[in-house]
């Protein structure tokens, strides 16, 4: 068995990733196929968390940029990343990979509510666990609940699954001769305003030291052979 490179990591999905081709919602095939990956790094003896965004059900942004009020659209989108994290723990349990709900928003019938201390008893049990529900917070994104949760479990690394490859100058869908980048500093992703997470989540990040690798969450088993020490991403350090 190839020995990875980290021991605890927290893996960042966003609600785009689950929803496939489709225009929204969820597509089960693709929640089943990132799964895979995620009992695949498992099997190496990993332990996993994970944060799952909404955008693929709803955005709190999109209410507030339509006149409404953010903190309920921000809080109907908290809903959005518990529909998600339940799908992602059905996909997971097909594999048999034992997996626990934690959220962020007390609801007891549906998910145990999260503390630190739970988190870390179900990771040390080698439960992969998924927290929902963001930071609880308005106005924080799933990125900085990603950031967060990385810190308070003690984890080597944040892997941030996205639609391309890594971090580019621009988005290489728009501008084909983006620059690509293997490696940057934290505060280089500041300085530059390259899209990687929020500024929040980069500024959590660099506090607590930990890395940041953004990959493709499309590509078949990148999530295990980045953690075997190969594989196409871009990795964000303090130096």
């Amino acid at each position: 068995m190839t020995n990875p490179i980290f021991k605890r990591v927290l893996l960042k999905v966003s609600g785009e990733a689950l929803m496939g081709n489709q225009g929204f919602g969820i597509d089960v095939a693709v929640a089943d196929r990132i799964a895979s990956d995620i009992a695949d790094v498992r099997a190496m003896g990993v332990e996993i968390g994970i944060v799952v965004g909404g955008g693929n059900i709803f955005r709190g942004v999109a209410v507030a940029s339509k006149g409404g009020e953010r903190v309920t659209g921000d809080h109907m989108g908290m809903l959005g990343t518990v529909i998600n994290a339940l799908a992602l723990a059905t996909s997971l349990r097909k594999l048999n990979v034992d997996t626990v709900v934690l959220s962020a928003i007390a609801m007891p019938e549906i998910c145990e509510s999260f503390s630190q201390r739970a988190t870390r008893a179900h990771l040390d049990a080698g439960r992969v666990v998924i927290f929902a529900g963001g930071t609880g917070n308005p106005f924080f994104t799933t990125d900085s609940a990603a950031a967060l949760r990385a810190a308070e479990i003690g984890a080597e690394a944040i892997f941030k699954g996205t639609q391309v490859d890594g971090i580019y100058s621009a988005d290489p869908k728009k501008v084909p001769d983006a620059t690509r980048f293997d490696s940057l500093t934290h505060h280089e992703v500041l300085q530059r305003g390259l899209q990687v997470m929020d500024v929040a989540a980069v500024a959590v990040a660099r506090e607590n030291n930990i890395p940041i690798i953004v990959f493709s969450i499309h590509e078949r088993a990148g999530f295990g052979q980045i953690m075997a020490g190969a594989g196409r991403r871009t990795i964000v350090t303090e130096s």
